[in-house]
C-alpha cells in the first residue's frame, strides 16, 4: 500500500523518514491548483478576464480614464471574484477528490499540509497581483499610443491595498474551502451569504450602522481608494474577522479532527 502511495504522489514523498519540507509541500499546492480540469480552466478563464479588462478601457473608457491606475484598478476586479474559488478548490481538493487518505498518510502532520495550502493561496495572490500590475504597464503603453491620456502617475497605497485585498478574499475562500468542504456548497456560500447581508443591510435600517462594520462587500471598497485612514482599516479588520479568521479558524479546526476513511 505505501508503494502504491508514493507512486501515485512521487513529489510529497519523505526520505529518510524526514518530514516533507514545508516549501516542497508548497510548491505540490500550487502544482494542484492547475492539475484539475476546474482548476485549470479558472485560472484560463481569471487570465482572459484580466486581459478583457484591458480591451474594455482600451475600447470604450473616456482617454482621461485611460491611465495605469484606471487600467490597474479595474483589472483586478476578476482575480478579486475568482481567486477565492480556486482557494475552496484547493482546501476542499482533498475531499472532493477522495485523495485525503493519499495526502494525510503521505503527510500525517494535517497542519503542515493546511499551511501549504494558505501559503500557496498567498503566492497565487501576490503573482497575480504582478501579472494585472505588468497588463496595465502594456495596456498604458498602447493607451498612450492610441490617443489615451496614458499617465504612469499610481498612489503607492493603492498597489499593496489591492495586493491585501486579493490576499484577504484568497485567505477567506480558503476558510470556507476548510468550515464546508465540499466544493459547491463552499462557492454557493462564499458569494451568497455576504450578498444576503449586504441587501439586508442596505433594506433594514436597523442594521445599516453595523453593515458599516460587518459587511466585508461594504468595507473593502476603500480598498480600492488611496491611502485608508485608520477608521477604514478598522472597519475591513472587524469585517475580515468574522468572514476570514472565523471560518479559517473553524475549518482548520474541522480538517484537523475529521476521520480520513
Amino acid at each position: 500500500m505505501t508503494a502504491v502511495l508514493e507512486t501515485q504522489t512521487p513529489s510529497v514523498r519523505s526520505e529518510s523518514g524526514r518530514p516533507v519540507p514545508l516549501g516542497r509541500l508548497t510548491v505540490v499546492e500550487l502544482r494542484k491548483l492547475a492539475d484539475t480540469r476546474a482548476g485549470l480552466w479558472l485560472l484560463i478563464v481569471i487570465g482572459l478576464a484580466t486581459v478583457g479588462t484591458s480591451a474594455i478601457m482600451l475600447g470604450w473608457a473616456t482617454d482621461a480614464e485611460q491611465t495605469f491606475e484606471g487600467l490597474f484598478g479595474f483589472g483586478m476586479l476578476p482575480s478579486a471574484v475568482l481567486l477565492p474559488v480556486l482557494g475552496i478548490l484547493s482546501m476542499t481538493a482533498e475531499w472532493s477528490q477522495r485523495t485525503a487518505l493519499t495526502t494525510f498518510t503521505l503527510v500525517p502532520a494535517r497542519e503542515r499540509v493546511i499551511v501549504a495550502k494558505l501559503a500557496a493561496g498567498v503566492i497565487i495572490a501576490i503573482a497575480s497581483t504582478v501579472a494585472t500590475l505588468a497588463l496595465a504597464a502594456v495596456a498604458n503603453l498602447l493607451a498612450g499610443a492610441l490617443g489615451g491620456d496614458g499617465g504612469w502617475d499610481i498612489a503607492g497605497s493603492l498597489i499593496w491595498q489591492g495586493l491585501a485585498m486579493q490576499v484577504l478574499y484568497v485567505l477567506m475562500g480558503l476558510g470556507f474551502g476548510a468550515l464546508l468542504l465540499n466544493s459547491p456548497l463552499a462557492i454557493v456560500a462564499f458569494f451568497a451569504l455576504p450578498t444576503v447581508w449586504t441587501i439586508l443591510g442596505e433594506t433594514i435600517k436597523a442594521l445599516r450602522t453595523a453593515t458599516g462594520w460587518i459587511d466585508i462587500n461594504t468595507t473593502t471598497t476603500a480598498m480600492g481608494e488611496a491611502n485608508m485612514t485608520g477608521d477604514e482599516w478598522a472597519r475591513v479588520g472587524v469585517s475580515a474577522a468574522i468572514w476570514v479568521l472565523v471560518p479559517l479558524a473553524l475549518g482548520i479546526w474541522r480538517v484537523l479532527r475529521r476521520e480520513v476513511s
